[in-house]
Parts: structure tokens; sequence; C-alpha cells
């Protein structure tokens, strides 16, 4: 979809598209998984849990930050981070407004 079609949807729907498109790789669902465990960590400690490079890694985890899904904070030379759980609770009802919303309209 271009860049100057997404004003002609909801807000809600840019967020859950948004939110979409960074969960649409399994790399990114395997850190959140990883986060999840972990509570916090730094980014050379997902590098050695995914069987992907550090420059992939960092693309990745900058595309969830860009949703939203998780923050970072720098300590040192390192950035630590973590899900964030006020998105977690956003994006779990956004979905499953989307999805009870569905199960209601079947045909």
């Amino acid at each position: 979809m271009g860049l100057s079609k997404t004003e002609k949807f909801t807000r809600s729907q840019n967020e859950i598209a948004a939110l979409a498109k960074a969960l649409a790789h399994p790399a990114r669902v395997a850190i959140l998984q990883f986060l999840a465990q972990k509570k916090s960590c730094m980014c050379g400690d997902i590098v050695n849990e995914l069987p992907l490079s550090q420059s992939t890694v960092s693309q990745h985890l900058n595309e969830l930050k860009k949703a939203g899904l998780i923050k970072g904070e720098i300590e040192g030379p390192a950035v630590c981070y973590c899900i964030d759980p006020k998105l977690v609770v956003k994006a779990r009802k956004m979905l499953n407004d989307l999805l009870l919303t569905a199960q209601e309209s079947c045909c």
C-alpha cells in the first residue's frame, strides 16, 4: 500500500496494520518471545539467541521499536531492550476487538 493511501483509513486501522507489519517476520516474533522470557536484555544477548548477524538483529529491533512494541535505553556501550507493557495491553485490545468482530460477522 502506498504511503499516500494510509490517510484514507482510520487511525485504528493504521495502528493495527503497523502492528501486523512489525509482527510479520519470524525473527521479530522470536525477539519478542526472548524478551518476554528475560524481561529485559542487552542486544548482544539477542544476537546470541538467533541465527542472524548483529546488523540484521539491529534492523529487526529497529522495526519493533518503531512500532512501539519494545523500548530501549542506552546503558554504556549497549542498549537494553524490553517489551513495552503499555503497548502490549493496547495491541491485545486492538487485535481482540478486530478478531471478535470478524468472528461475529462470519457468513
